[in-house]
């Protein structure tokens, strides 16, 4: 009897299985809002192979800015065709003296390849503070673990671009200078949560369009 009732279970697990319906991606409908699990699904009569293409990584983006560094994100806000499927990449081009400063992608490790010039990278744990710093030559790669705070910099004297890949179609961004000094905090609280005097909070404020 327990034999019968076994196989007859194992029986309901593959009939299930057998019937269960695949889907074989969801493409972001951008004409809704994103949740946290992403964009809900385009109608699959609308899917189209551009859904599924992206161009917008062959050239470099603008790097006359305060950084001299641009990243060119295709995210599933920007390539539809991979959400839900837990993948990203973007373009990183650092002019000379160009830099990313210490960011965090809360939703995704990231792998770094650097294809031009060089870069020095690094990352900090969030045991002990330890630091991890190289600097990479055209071919090598760097891992980012998610969450964890890293920078890049231009390490010579021409422009240095990068691809970096996410294992999330959306892994999120926060830039720490931007997040203390880009906003309406109030100066006294910066202040007291980074040691910094009146005048650099509100120098580093005034300089990347914060107030108060």
């Amino acid at each position: 009897m327990h034999k019968l009732s076994t196989l007859l279970f194992s029986l309901s697990i593959l009939l299930f299985v057998s019937n269960a319906s695949v889907q074989d991606f969801c493409v972001a409908d951008l004409t809704l809002p994103a949740g946290p699990a992403g964009y809900s699904c385009k109608s699959a009569a609308n899917v189209t192979t551009a859904d599924f293409v992206f161009t917008g990584l062959r050239k470099g983006g603008n790097t006359s800015n305060i950084i001299s560094a641009a990243v060119t994100p295709a995210f599933d806000a920007q390539y539809p065709g991979l959400n839900g499927l837990g993948l990203s990449i973007a373009r990183l081009d650092l002019a000379p003296a160009g830099v990313v400063p210490f960011h965090t992608h809360p939703g995704a490790s990231e792998l770094l390849l650097v294809v031009q010039g060089t870069i020095v990278a690094g990352f900090v744990s969030s045991f002990a503070n330890q630091v991890y710093v190289k600097k990479l030559e055209k071919g090598d790669l760097m891992v980012f673990p998610q969450g964890l705070l890293h920078f890049q910099i231009n390490g010579g004297g021409r422009t240095a671009v990068a691809f970096a890949s996410f294992g999330s179609a959306n892994p999120g961004l926060q830039i720490t200078d931007y997040a203390l000094f880009a906003n309406n905090l109030p100066s006294m609280l910066v202040e007291k949560t980074t040691f910094l005097d009146d005048a650099q909070v509100k120098k580093l404020k005034s300089v990347l369009g914060g107030s108060g």
